[in-house]
């Protein structure tokens, strides 16, 4: 069986029309209409088969499956990989037609997703000849990029990193080192492929350090580009190790290279630098941190995607397979069994999805919007308020992805376990959102030894201040004034738990982060909370306008959902993350 797939084209034009007022939204339609055709069409019957099909590592060279070639050439042809800032279109456009390729083709997606970022990180900080030369190759696809952390040894400590870097005397580095996980690291899709690699500079004595000050990230291609001239060379100094079996995205090659020596150059680097190139102030890796953020905000958009396409595939199921009597007499059918959809249970999960879905993908687009300056709320500190969401962005819309996928294969039973109806490789297929882009826990720890202390506090002071100006706004709506009294609760929870975590005061130095994840957790869930009512409000005040009443009666029914069975986990999230941790690390290590 290959799951239908439908791109959620109504549901974006709502949030362009009436939650973000977005201009020109009628045009911006047409648009996703034109993309949902082509995902639809062209893209998601192909999921199954590139995941059967997988990658393969044939002497020295990765092959990726043979159905991904005209793919791959179609999407160029349509230009459905440029971003926001490539082809001048509102960032919610982009979001969406993002959620569509990886709701259709995850895997495939993933070639061009991360060739889109090393893109903006070269533009952004790369030099004039790679702003002519390599930055055009890759937006048309020509080329690819990737991104090169992770090292067998280490992936999230850079700081035991082995890669290293020697300057040359052209001003270019000789880049040594194993990296491994490496997404797209090798291709037959593209003659060449843009590395950014991170990698350690040494000392005036030409030793090298575990300090984080040491490390930056270069330009390092698969095949040299003459800087002057922008021709292609011989093979550079590099080589695939290898592709790992994994899990899940099987039609992704995910590769173990080797750099020897290879010619790289360096980016972003410190204008205060010695006669070596090497720098005086440490490395400038904020092109690496730009394209970590952009990915983590792809993760969760992912995991919106794969809900959505289960979600979809699971209500038909749950409308067709009949099992059991409805309880109610009125519902029951003349038949033996009634649909399973009928069942308490199978509406909770369900139900669940939807709200999760259609919520998260609402703060998804709201953070882009934020770190695209182009929120019209008011909010103060916009980008960096975006900034303080991606790490909650990333881990706890992958979290609830995967946990929403597992429940929808629930629904299918045995017929869910099975490869023949698709749903398990979705479940696959979302395992490694957690895993990827730093694992969810980091992510936790980051927000709240870092994210949480931006500018002084001041982003979660603003956001804080937002949550409560809507609730505010909502205050005297009969359908919605019980939800703004939840969320207000929610926030006063949150800012208790934050000034908790950040005071010092804590009884252990383990303690905050023992707690970060469900604090993560709680945020997660009141932000989602905060976009539910925004989208109510936005649906009442369309009622009479353009959308219909089943759309606004769907709207209202999800967001009681979440307010009444999801927001008030936060009342127990806090009083997890007030617990001491003593209770995770009393017990002696050898002992567990």
């Amino acid at each position: 069986m290959t799951l239908v797939y439908q791109a959620p084209t109504e549901d974006y034009a709502f949030l362009m029309r009436h939650v973000f007022g977005v201009e020109d939204a009628a045009e911006h339609e047409e648009i996703l209409a034109a993309a949902a055709r082509f995902f639809e069409q062209e893209i998601a019957p192909t999921n199954a088969a590139g995941d059967a099909a997988g990658c393969r590592f044939e002497n020295g060279k990765v092959r990726v499956p043979e159905i991904f070639h005209p793919l791959f050439a179609a999407v160029r042809k349509a230009e459905w990989n440029k971003t926001a800032d490539e082809t001048g279109l509102p960032s919610t456009v982009h979001i969406a037609v993002k959620e569509f390729f990886s709701a259709s083709n995850m895997a495939l997606g993933l070639y061009f997703s991360l060739t889109s970022g090393a893109r903006a990180v070269i533009e952004r900080t790369g030099e004039a000849w790679m702003k002519t030369h390599i930055t055009p190759r890759m937006s048309s696809a020509e080329w690819c990029g990737t991104m090169c952390l992770t090292e067998p040894h280490c992936g999230t400590d850079l700081r035991q990193m082995k890669t290293r870097a020697t300057p040359l005397d052209d001003g270019s580095y000789a880049i040594t080192g194993t990296k491994i996980f490496i997404t797209g690291g090798d291709q037959d899709l593209t003659e060449n492929i843009i590395h950014l690699v991170l990698a350690k500079l040494p000392d005036e004595d030409g030793n090298y350090h575990n300090d984080i000050s040491t490390v930056a990230l270069f330009l390092v291609p698969k095949v040299k580009v003459d800087p002057q001239t922008g021709a292609t060379g011989t093979h550079n100094s590099m080589s695939t190790g290898g592709i790992e079996s994994k899990m899940g995205i099987k039609g992704s090659a995910t590769c173990v290279l080797n750099f020897d020596g290879a010619i790289g150059y360096r980016l972003g680097a410190s204008r205060t630098t010695n006669e070596k190139g090497q720098s005086s102030k440490g490395a400038n890796m904020s092109g690496m941190f730009d394209m970590m953020n952009n990915a983590r905000l792809g993760t969760g958009l992912q995991g919106i995607a794969l809900t959505e396409r289960a979600l979809q595939n699971t209500l038909a199921y749950a409308q067709e397979r009949i099992s059991g009597k409805a309880l109610d007499p009125a519902d029951q059918s003349s038949a033996v069994a009634d649909p399973i959809i009928s069942h308490p249970d199978i509406r909770r999960i369900l139900l669940g999805m939807a709200s999760f879905t259609e919520g998260a993908r609402v703060l998804a687009s709201w953070v882009s919007r934020l770190l695209n300056d182009e929120d019209n709320s008011g909010i103060e500190n916009p980008a960096m308020v975006g900034a303080l969401l991606t790490p909650v962005i990333k881990a706890y819309l992958s979290d609830r992805a995967f946990e929403s996928l597992n429940a929808g294969l629930q629904v299918w039973g045995g017929h869910g376990f099975i490869a023949d109806n698709g749903i398990e490789q979705l479940v696959r297929d979302s395992k490694i959102l957690q895993l990827y882009e730093g694992a969810n826990g980091v992510q936790a720890y980051d927000l709240i030894a870092r994210k949480l202390k931006l500018a002084g506090g001041k982003p979660f002071q603003s956001l804080c201040s937002e949550m409560r100006a809507e609730a505010e706004r909502n205050i005297g709506t009969d359908e919605l004034a019980l939800y703004s009294d939840h969320l207000n609760l929610s926030v006063d929870l949150i800012e208790q738990a934050a000034n908790h975590l950040s005071s010092g005061e804590t009884a252990s130095a383990y303690d905050p982060a023992g707690a970060a994840y469900d604090f993560l957790t709680m945020f997660g869930t009141t932000a989602i909370a905060f976009m539910w009512l925004r989208s109510a409000r936005a649906a009442l005040a369309g009622k009479d306008k353009d959308l219909s009443q089943e759309f606004v009666q769907r709207k209202l029914v999800l967001a009681r959902y979440w307010f009444e069975r999801e927001l008030p986990k936060t009342e127990m999230l806090s009083k997890l993350v007030h617990l001491p941790a003593h209770g995770l690390m009393e017990l002696p290590a050898q002992a567990l």
